[in-house]
């Protein structure tokens, strides 16, 4: 008798795949299994009996009337079952749970082999998995934004005034004749006041979460515009700076003020990271280029010492820092930034030691 098989899908009719002679006490028990069961033997590794369902589900893999060539097939490059006992079948995309017990009859030493469709639990856990992350971004978002409300507030007022002083300072400058060095330095002074106040405006309308001022960017001025920004720290502790971008880089669709404090907090904790560092090592070399998914990425390399694995799980995390006199809210910060620009933040150890810092940033063809 041909069995019906209900898979859950769909309701098929398939033969099992035909066998050796084999004892038809375990065939009718294979039969009235409600999932993919085989049994092979032990030895050869041959099938020797399988119900319909394993037709249905398993029987048309390659190599599946042999147990290793089945399994290679299931795990890839693996053989044996070594690798885990939760598959994804080629072709169907379906989940397999596999089971394996041995089993004794009739003098023959036997594999049996059931496999429980879980690609419902797989698609779940998928989902669950999903929304837990868009809870946390959330949890995420809010913190960071709760924090950043309360500085952006604070500093807001003594920023406006040194901008007033320094204004009223150029003024004085101007009227008595003073040094062109005065003036070059005030003028320089007012000028990272007013970066800073741009910066906390762009702040204040994120934590208000309202759309960021995004368009097309190019990314070799961002990058300019950091390093400009740093230049003398850069020159006040012996720091060779190195750029490799690609040529023909195409341009970002971001927030080119967020962007710009993103790239400034990477290359200022790239800076300290090599403080202590003999001058003749520190090195910081920043790299742009295309992704292999399309994606323009931005790399911040140091030559610093490095972090432990321990510390690089929770970089990310708000308030975690491994500064002595730090807040632990920089990266987090960024991360959310960055996230907002659908791009993604990350952190890998550099060759020959030291650390990299990156960010990836859609082109203006591929935003969301």
């Amino acid at each position: 008798m041909t069995p019906s098989v209900t898979t859950g899908r769909r309701t098929a009719t398939r033969t099992a795949p035909r066998t050796g002679p084999v004892d038809e006490a375990l065939r009718g028990v294979l039969d009235a299994v409600p999932f993919a069961c085989a049994a092979f033997d032990r030895r050869s590794g041959a099938l020797v009996c399988a119900n319909a369902r394993f037709g249905a589900d398993l029987g048309t893999l390659p190599g599946h009337a042999q147990r290793d060539a089945l399994l290679a097939t299931l795990h890839g490059e693996a053989t044996g079952d070594a690798r885990g006992d939760e598959v994804r079948a080629p072709g169907s995309g379906r989940w397999y749970a596999l089971h394996w017990r041995d089993l004794d009859t009739n003098g023959r030493s036997l594999a049996l082999l059931t496999a429980v469709d879980i690609s419902e639990r797989i698609e779940t856990l998928d989902s669950h998995r999903s929304q837990q992350e868009k809870l946390l971004f959330t949890s995420r978002m809010m913190s960071v934004g709760e924090m950043a409300a309360t500085l952006a507030h604070e500093l807001n007022q003594p920023l406006a005034a040194i901008v007033n002083y320094l204004n009223g300072s150029l003024r004085l400058v101007g009227q008595a004749g003073g040094p062109v060095q005065v003036e070059r330095a005030l003028q320089a002074a007012r000028t990272q006041a007013e970066h800073a106040a741009a910066v906390i405006a762009r702040v204040r309308e994120f934590v208000r979460a309202r759309e960021p001022r995004r368009d097309a960017q190019d990314l070799p001025l961002i990058v300019d515009t950091v390093l400009e920004l740093l230049r003398l720290e850069a020159e006040r502790q012996q720091l060779r700076v190195e750029l490799a971008l690609a040529p023909g880089l195409p341009q970002v669709y971001a927030d080119r003020v967020m962007v710009e404090q993103v790239l400034l907090n990477l290359v200022k904790n790239a800076i300290e990271a090599m403080r202590e560092v003999p001058a003749a090592r520190r090195g910081l070399r920043i790299e742009g280029r295309v992704n292999l998914d399309g994606e323009v990425e931005v790399r911040v390399c140091d030559r610093g010492p490095g972090l432990s694995e321990a510390e690089s799980a929770q970089l990310f995390s708000p308030f975690y820092t491994t500064k002595s006199d730090g807040l632990g809210i920089g990266l987090a910060i960024c991360r959310s930034i960055i996230e907002y620009h659908e791009g993604r933040l990350f952190f890998e150890a550099r060759d020959g030691g030291g650390s990299v810092f990156g960010f990836t940033l859609p082109p203006p063809d591929r935003r969301i």
